[in-house]
């Protein structure tokens, strides 16, 4: 079966539906929001380094009664199997319609798919917290069958609770839980062990330079005559010290097993700190370590991994790293930028050579229709084209930018010389129609900014006043490579599409725009590079 790795911008109960074919996927890992009632930021870095006040709302952890929500329970309660909306049905007038019962829905009509896209002898981790993890488990009982039901993963996330936590009138909050469940009666199994300790290696202190390395001493409490008999044969038999003691044997270290096993409660994998290398800004990031050891323990080499709210895109650094072919879906563009930087930073993987990103506008008709039907994703998607982050506010609200990058829609900040100092340059987009006066806004933003250029990125053809505006900005001149720039560039859409970058200073040093993804290292070695077409999975 031909494959290539693929990102999927989307609703994922749709891209589930129509491009991912019946019991194609190996393993399944989800992380969705929680219902925990919060919005998540995505936090950017200014050019010292810190958390910049700029920040956008990544996404809304919550989930509402509506129309959306209202269509789906029908759907399932009779459109789906009798088991689906008999327990679907029951759940509502248990629960209600309201936000924890949305959340169940949708979860709900996504674990049916995900059911059918899984093969029968794969596995799915459902990453959750306890404000609803017993509905969901009652939800995948339902879907899977309570008898492919194998484990709940307590994952302690930190090793200490904090002062705040500590003064709240209940017990600190400090775990999640991944439900793990699998399809059919077979299932991939690599057996999970984390290294022996010092001090129980220690205890392997006897060597009798045989070839068959350290031993310890360990009692032979119960055993039959032909079990000591093949001992004494095979010189392992230690015999008591003193007179009514037992015998020993010689256990050797070479015959344990391959470390300790690893149970259903994680303690050794901390959450994210917030100067961990690999953090980088996004909301319920979670820890590479996390993604490895799943992927390692319920998947081989070669097979397909999907995470179908993959954000920043830690399930496939650590399929990709592991060697395994991977499928990603989000349903905003950042995170799908995200994700594209990182595996550029992390991998070397360029976008259409290594991997195929699908539900972007390709041409200017659907780059229309996207700004028609959502002009913040719009935005997101037009800055992404030229690597520029976000500068603030709301994305997907009606509430206005905030931070010092007001009245601009992205930043690119680079460094051209060696005095590492960091410039910025100010991002505008423009969807609908614009005049010489929006260049004239975003030269004085410029100007008030302090900034060393301004992009200004149109859907439509700029009039002839805007481009004579742009040219009498004058020049950016680089220190660093002693060449000027065009202060102020108009860049359109189809130019973009077409390949066009911005005329800019060569980053000498790095780009700080986006935080950078460290360089993968200790990768299985394999290419996975084979084309893909939807038939095909």
């Amino acid at each position: 079966m031909s494959f290539r790795n693929a990102l999927y911008y989307g609703d994922n109960l749709i891209i589930l539906r129509e491009h991912i074919r019946n019991e194609s996927v190996d393993l399944i890992y989800l992380d969705p929001p929680f219902n925990s009632n919060r919005s998540h930021n995505v936090l950017f870095k200014d050019e010292s380094g810190q958390e910049a006040e700029a920040q956008i709302t990544a996404f809304e952890d919550t989930w509402h009664w509506n129309k959306t929500a209202e269509q789906t329970y029908h759907d399932l309660a009779t459109l789906g199997s009798a088991n689906v909306a008999g327990t679907i049905g029951a759940l509502r007038q248990f629960i209600g319609a309201n936000q924890m019962m949305a959340y169940l829905v949708m979860m709900a009509a996504r674990l049916v798919e995900l059911h059918r896209v899984l093969k029968p002898t794969g596995s799915l981790y459902l990453h959750c917290d306890p404000t609803a993890s017993h509905y969901l488990k009652v939800i995948l009982d339902t879907v899977f069958r309570t008898e492919q039901f194998r484990n709940e993963i307590v994952w302690k996330r930190t090793p200490f609770s904090g002062s705040s936590k500590a003064r709240a009138l209940q017990y600190p909050r400090s775990h999640d839980v991944l439900l793990f469940f699998t399809k059919g009666r077979t299932w991939t199994w690599n057996r999970p062990a984390r290294p022996y300790s010092t001090e129980y290696l220690n205890r392997f202190k006897w060597d009798d330079g045989d070839g068959r390395g350290p031993y310890r001493k360990t009692l032979l409490k119960t055993y039959s005559k032909e079990t000591f008999e093949r001992l004494k044969e095979e010189n392992r038999l230690i015999p008591p010290k003193k007179k009514g003691a037992g015998w020993s044997y010689k256990q050797y270290l070479s015959e344990s097993s391959i470390g300790v096993q690893i149970d259903d409660i994680w303690t050794d994998i901390n959450a994210l700190n917030p100067v961990a290398q690999e953090r980088l800004g996004y909301p319920t990031q979670k820890p590479s370590t996390l993604m490895e050891r799943i992927i390692q323990v319920s998947s081989n080499p070669g097979d397909i991994v999907l995470d179908p709210f993959c954000g920043c895109g830690t399930t496939i650094a650590a399929a990709q790293k592991l060697g395994r072919h991977w499928i990603g879906i989000d349903i905003t563009h950042l995170a799908i930028a995200l994700q594209k930087y990182r595996l550029k930073d992390t991998f070397g993987l360029v976008e259409k050579k290594d991997y195929e990103v699908k539900g972007e506008p390709e041409d200017l008709s659907s780059a229309r229709q996207l700004k028609d039907d959502d002009r913040y994703q719009f935005q997101w998607w037009a800055l992404s084209l030229v690597k520029a982050r976000p500068s603030g506010g709301d994305i997907g609200s009606k509430q206005g930018k905030k931070g010092k990058d007001k009245g601009i829609d992205g930043v690119i900040t680079f460094i051209d010389d060696a005095s590492g100092i960091p410039k910025r340059i100010l991002v505008q987009v423009k969807g609908g129609k614009a005049k010489s006066g929006d260049i004239r806004d975003l030269r004085g933003t410029i100007d008030r900014e302090g900034a060393a250029m301004g992009i200004f990125i149109t859907l439509e053809q700029p009039s002839r006043d805007m481009i004579t505006e742009a040219a009498t900005t004058g020049f950016y001149h680089s220190p660093g490579w002693n060449k000027d720039y065009p202060k102020l560039q108009i860049l359109t859409i189809e130019e973009l599409l077409n390949g066009k970058g911005i005329d800019a200073p060569p980053q000498r040093q790095v780009n700080v725009t986006f935080k950078k993804a460290p360089r993968a290292t200790g990768m299985k070695s394999g290419t996975l590079d084979l084309p893909l077409h939807d038939e095909d999975l």
